[in-house]
């Protein structure tokens, strides 16, 4: 048997590190056909929106900005958004967004349940939004969701 060389602990977090950016810019390996998805969905608190609408531009959340992409749910994906991020929270707006609109920046990428979810690589153009809706808290802390289009 041949001994084992291992990496040191500060190489093999500088590796990932790097891996991790790569991926940030690299385009993913499960391309979707954006011309399939007609509208994606962003959950957005109401005093941000205001701003961005103020703004003429939405920059994204404080996760969005961490993450470096606009996190966005497909018509069958928001539910579930809303129940595991924003269970229990008022005052939020469902934002419907023309996904033919956003480009080559509109990238779909595995996430929860190593499902297809929309991430916007860059700001979100107001041009592209089709529709801003309430979505009233009920009392179990689920939200009231309108009839989404695919």
């Amino acid at each position: 048997m041949r001994p084992l060389k291992c990496e040191s602990r500060a190489d093999t977090v500088r590796e990932a590190d790097r891996k991790a950016r790569e991926n940030l810019k690299a385009p993913p390996d499960d391309k979707q056909d954006t011309r399939q998805v007609g509208r994606i969905y962003k959950i957005v608190a109401a005093s941000a929106w205001r701003e961005a609408e103020r703004q003429g531009v939405f920059r994204g959340s404080a996760d969005d900005l961490r993450d470096g992409f606009i996190h966005f749910s497909a018509a069958s994906q928001v539910a579930g958004t809303a129940n595991k991020h924003f269970l229990g929270l008022d005052g939020l707006l469902l934002i419907e967004i023309d996904a033919d609109r956003l480009g080559e920046a509109l990238r779909f990428e595995r996430s929860r349940n190593d499902e297809l979810f929309p991430h916007l690589y860059g700001e979100l153009d107001l041009g592209a939004v089709t529709g801003v809706f309430d979505m009233p808290v009920r009392p179990d802390g689920t939200h009231d969701i309108p009839e989404l289009k695919p």
